[in-house]
């Protein structure tokens, strides 16, 4: 018995339909597996930088610390922190809501109640975990009195 052409044609067309499909899966799972470096302004610095602001791999996204390097109190320089990490994350297509992990360094111990009150629902209702210390032997870079740095998810 002879196989029906027409329907030999379809099941060809339908396989290499789905053979396709399968390729271009593959080729986005890769692409989604490569680190992707995100610029303030969109393009990358004249220099080479020292370390970049802000990394995807995946659909995670690492955000470097930041600290607010001008003369104030914990809360104007841990309000100016939570700015700029709020930034980075839009600028990269995420969001406060969807960080997952966030590191807090403090120059003074003491300023731990002060942080938390500007750091406090800034993560919306479900904040990420935390890890807060007080940094010894020096502080943190660049007299800021907070430095906090994040991942996130994309």
């Amino acid at each position: 018995m002879k196989p029906d052409r027409r329907n030999v044609l379809k099941k060809s067309a339908a396989l290499i339909a789905a053979a396709s499909v399968v390729g271009t899966v593959k080729a986005e799972a890769k692409e989604k597996s490569k680190k992707k470096v995100y610029y303030t302004g969109g393009k990358p610095p004249e220099k080479m930088p020292l370390f970049s602001g802000a990394v995807s791999f995946g659909n995670l996204l690492f955000i470097a610390g930041k600290g607010a390097h001008f003369p104030g109190d914990i809360a104007s320089h841990t309000k100016h922190v939570l700015d700029e990490i709020e930034k980075e994350l839009t600028n990269a297509g995420s969001s406060m809501q969807k960080v997952l992990k966030v590191n807090v360094y403090l120059n003074d111990i003491k300023d731990y109640a002060g942080m938390n009150e500007v750091y406090l629902g800034r993560f919306g209702n479900e904040p990420p975990v935390r890890t807060t210390v007080a940094v010894a032997n020096g502080g943190v870079p660049g007299n800021s009195l907070v430095e906090i740095d994040c991942i996130a998810y994309i």
